[in-house]
C-alpha cells in the first residue's frame, strides 16, 4: 500500500543502475567482435548471428544474409528450453554472435544468453550499422510496390 501512495504523491524514482553501469557491466564480462572478427565468422558452420532489431528494422535496413532472427523482448524466454516459445536453435552445440543496431542490446543480449548458460556468446561492437556501414554482406529489404 506505501508503494500506492508513494506512487501518487509523484515521488520520482530513483535508478540506481543505468544505462551506461548495465553496458559497461555487460561489455566487461562478454566477448565483442569488432566488425572485421564477426565478418571472419560469418558464415562458418558452427556460429549462429543471432539478429536481436526489431521486424520494422529488419524491414527498413535489410538483413545479415543467414542471420536467426530473435526479437529482444523473446531472448530469455527462447533459450530456456523447459519455456513454452524455447527454440531448438538455442539448444545446439554453438557459438552465438548478437547483434543489434548499434550494439547496446547486443551487449546486454550476449550477458543475459551468458548468465542463463549459453555459451559461447559474443557480440558486434557498433552492431548492423557498423556491419553496413563496412561493407559486409547484406540482403537489402524488398521493395513494396509503388515505393521509391
Amino acid at each position: 500500500m506505501l508503494e500506492w501512495r508513494s506512487m501518487r504523491t509523484g515521488m520520482a524514482q530513483t535508478i540506481t543502475k543505468g544505462i551506461k553501469a548495465l553496458l559497461s557491466e555487460a561489455n566487461s564480462q562478454v566477448r565483442t567482435l569488432s566488425v572485421a572478427e564477426a565478418m571472419a565468422l560469418h558464415g562458418s558452420p558452427g556460429v549462429v548471428f543471432v539478429d536481436l532489431r526489431d521486424p520494422r528494422e529488419l524491414d527498413r535496413e535489410g538483413r545479415l544474409p543467414g542471420a536467426f532472427h530473435c526479437p529482444r523482448g523473446m531472448l530469455e524466454f527462447w533459450i530456456d528450453p523447459e519455456s513454452p516459445y524455447a527454440k531448438p536453435v538455442f539448444q545446439q552445440d554453438r557459438q552465438f554472435v548478437f547483434f543489434c543496431a548499434g550494439g547496446w542490446r547486443s551487449a546486454l543480449a550476449a550477458k543475459a544468453a551468458r548468465d542463463m548458460g549459453l555459451k559461447p556468446v559474443a557480440h558486434v561492437e557498433g552492431g548492423f550499422g557498423a556491419w553496413k556501414k563496412a561493407g559486409a554482406p547484406v540482403e537489402l529489404p524488398e521493395k513494396a510496390p509503388g515505393d521509391t
